[in-house]
């Protein structure tokens, strides 16, 4: 048996998984079937639509909605009241359930406050999206992106920090120290 948390006001239907050490807080619902990792942390107000996934350790800030076809992997962090989509051509009067996009957010990657991800575009590992971006394309991994459409401005470390590629297309993030090369317009951790 799970041991989590969910405040008194939380919602949460028949048919979930739910993590050890996980924390659900006011006013969210977690619908059926949908599965939570270990260690995740779910603001207020959040809805977690059924049968998404997320992965271990991702946090979720107030006021986001996930929905079907949306899968987060470990260490995703969501801000406050980002959105993801789930059909491109949505219309009240039209039924559209079996036409949902799926998504994958993956490892390590941080989506900012107010940025809105179109379905069917994945975000790479450790991508970082800043605040108030709409996303319409994938995301390449360690890539940083703002902007409506959202434009690359550059990369970052696995510690979302800027990387400044030198002549030799090398670059250490300043707090991690790690390595990172810049190879045919991919960035590769260089193992230590």
């Amino acid at each position: 048996m799970s041991n989590y948390f969910a405040h008194e006001s939380a919602v949460i239907d028949e048919g979930c998984q739910i993590g050890n050490e996980t924390k659900i807080w006011h006013f969210s619902h977690i619908m059926c079937n949908a599965v939570i990792g270990d260690k995740c942390n779910i603001g207020q107000n959040v809805v977690i639509s059924p049968a998404v996934e997320l992965g271990n350790n991702v946090k979720v800030q107030n006021n986001v909605s996930i929905y079907t076809g949306v899968k987060c992997e470990d260490d995703v962090f969501l801000g406050p009241s980002m959105v993801f989509t789930n059909v491109i051509n949505p219309r009240s009067a039209i039924i559209r359930k079996e036409e949902y996009l799926q998504t994958i957010v993956k490892k390590g990657a941080s989506i900012g406050a107010n940025a809105t991800i179109v379905c069917g575009n994945d975000i790479g590992e450790y991508a970082f999206i800043g605040a108030g971006a709409v996303v319409t394309k994938e995301i390449p991994p360690y890539s940083l992106w703002v902007g409506n459409p959202a434009k690359q401005i550059g990369w970052v470390s696995e510690y979302g920090h800027r990387l400044n590629f030198d002549s030799e297309n090398k670059a250490i993030c300043e707090e991690s120290k790690q390595e990172y090369k810049l190879e045919d317009g991919i960035v590769i951790p260089v193992k230590q």
